[in-house]
């Protein structure tokens, strides 16, 4: 029998359940150390390793090309440890064969999860931690609220940017039962038992902590793309947070940018030292720099890389098409400029007393006013965050067909935008210009048309080109929304067609949004999509009750 030449010593610590490797020769120590990131470059032997299922996988791969002296005790808890990660592969990847059938979920009555969301549940159970980057509306929501439906993650922490606070607590108490905290503030206080606290990113550098004594069992991070630069307090604070919990889940439509150091911090957060070092990393896949930034030279081999490895999963709506309703309708609130609001207040308040108590006439040209303004004003409060909510959606690589009304609006989305050059279709254009900004948009020149709600009757070829309209502002009346979306929505669209609906909390939306009867929960199409015909309203009865809103804020 040939006697193997080894190359150091391995031993398993039962107490402190870590791999200790003693003895080992020089090269084989930087070999090691290139695979193990966790241990410092300058550290010396003994090395100590975790002991952990992918440990034992990596570390039986590297005693195949150095084998280290090991007694047959440990030789065996290596190799059930191997095997264990082998088999939990194997079954993260039959999760992902069409055939799978996940288990049911527990919403609420009627609600129903789509088979894609119970899949990202499940791989992300079965992987812990991982990045969902599922296109925008595809419902990454309610695969996250499966997630907190799994009674191995509670209680959890729901961590997002302030203007989806209200959304993810409207929408876990609409599709299950669990409760819900909201940690409003930075300063510390007793929390009261919950299954879901949910917390800003810019409260969470408060709570550090406690977040630090494992409290939380299963950390959620919307938008998660807000962590991408590891400098700032919020970063290192939800990085206690991720540390700490048991499971991980980032969900963001856009997550993975061109930029290195970005795609780094995001995912070492997520899952630290699954990329390796910071200078192993950026030698491995970074291509050269641009404005300061370091380039990722082959995203897609990145992103493949990410996905082979379970810790990115992404779908587009091409990839579940069956399952998605010909117009899948979301309803978004957005932010707003407070200022621009409030300095329309007191004229709101003037103009409501005159429709409510005027004469004929008075009340007449209030209430156009009244309806004029108000929908004005609630369009350039939210047009800037209705900017960059095109941009995100443009830059995921979907052509935006942008609808809206006003000028001034228009003014702010082309300053804005001015970079993705948008074209315009509306009434300020002559039929010559009309004609030039659709035939560059079909083209493919521009991937931005930013159209009058009212505008665009009997253009046809704009379904070739694009499948997601987005409404910066609203109309009172439902029909101009449904023939504005069927400039996209007629024979010759191959997509399912998605319409957005960015709504504030200010000014005439909360309204309109009322009387259109717009449901959330059409957002994910998890919820029986037979609904009540909506009440219909006059013209002379919604301006009433915008005047009334405006009288009650003031009482």
């Amino acid at each position: 029998m040939a006697i193997v030449r080894t190359f150091g010593k391995l031993e398993f610590d039962v107490n402190d359940k870590q791999w200790i490797i003693s003895e080992a020769a020089p090269h084989v120590c930087i070999k090691l150390k290139s695979i193990f990131p966790k241990i410092p470059k300058h550290e010396t032997v003994p090395f100590k390793i975790m002991h952990s299922t992918e440990n034992c996988l990596d570390l039986a791969w590297f005693i195949d090309r150095y084998p280290l002296e090991m007694c047959n005790s440990h030789k065996a808890i290596l190799q059930g440890g191997k095997a264990k990660q082998l088999k939990r592969l194997d079954r993260l990847e039959s999760i992902l064969l069409p055939s799978y059938s996940p288990k049911d979920s527990e919403l609420k009555h009627p609600a129903k999860a789509r088979h894609y969301q119970q899949v990202a549940r499940d791989v992300n159970i079965g992987c812990n931690r991982m990045l969902l980057g599922d296109d925008l509306g595809l419902g990454k929501t309610v695969s996250g609220i499966l997630m907190l439906l799994e009674s191995s993650n509670r209680p959890a922490a729901v961590v997002c940017p302030i203007h989806l606070v209200k959304h993810w607590t409207m929408k876990i108490a609409e599709f299950t039962d669990l409760s819900v905290h909201e940690i409003k503030t930075r300063k510390i206080y007793s929390l009261p038992p919950a299954d879901v606290y949910i917390i800003r990113y810019s409260t969470i550098m408060g709570w550090v902590d406690v977040f630090s004594q494992g409290i939380i069992k299963y950390a959620l991070f919307d938008e998660i793309q807000d962590l991408r630069h590891d400098a700032t307090s919020k970063y290192n604070s939800a990085k206690v947070l991720a540390d700490n919990a048991t499971r991980v889940t980032g969900l963001s439509a856009t997550p993975i940018y061109n930029y290195a150091d970005e795609i780094f911090n995001v995912l070492n957060l997520i899952k630290p030292d699954c990329l390796g070092s910071y200078n192993d990393f950026i030698r491995e896949w970074a291509g050269g720099c641009m404005s300061n930034k370091i380039i990722i030279k082959d995203p897609k081999a990145l992103g493949t890389y990410l996905r082979e490895n379970f810790l990115f999963l992404r779908r587009t709506r091409a990839d579940v098409g069956m399952e998605l309703p010909r117009i899948n309708t979301i309803v978004q609130n957005v932010d707003y400029d407070e200022a621009e609001v409030e300095r329309f207040e007191e004229l709101a308040r003037i103009l409501a007393i005159k429709v409510t108590q005027g004469s004929f006439m008075e009340r007449g040209q209030a209430a156009r006013e009244l309806d004029m303004r108000a929908r004005q004003v609630t369009g350039v409060a939210k047009a800037k965050a209705v900017a960059v909510f095109v941009r995100m959606l443009i830059e995921s690589g979907e052509p935006v067909l942008l609808g809206g009304w006003h000028r001034e609006v228009y003014d702010i989305w082309q300053e804005e935008l001015n970079d993705l050059q948008p074209v315009f279709y509306t009434g300020t254009e002559s039929s010559r210009q009309k004609n030039e900004s659709e035939k560059r948009f079909i083209n493919g020149d521009t991937n931005l048309m930013i159209m009058s709600l009212r505008s665009g009757i009997g253009v046809d070829g704009l379904q070739k080109r694009c499948s997601t309209v987005v409404y910066g502002e609203l109309d009172w009346s439902k029909k101009v929304h449904q023939q504005f979306t069927a400039r996209i929505d007629r024979p010759g669209q191959t997509n399912p067609v998605t319409e957005y609906y960015l709504t504030s909390d200010a000014g005439s939306d909360p309204l309109i949004i009322d009387l259109l009867a717009l449901k959330e929960s059409q957002a994910t199409g998890i919820i029986d999509p037979l609904q009540a015909v909506s009440e219909q309203y006059s013209d002379e009865s919604r301006i009433k009750m915008l005047a009334q809103q405006y009288l009650t804020k003031k009482q």
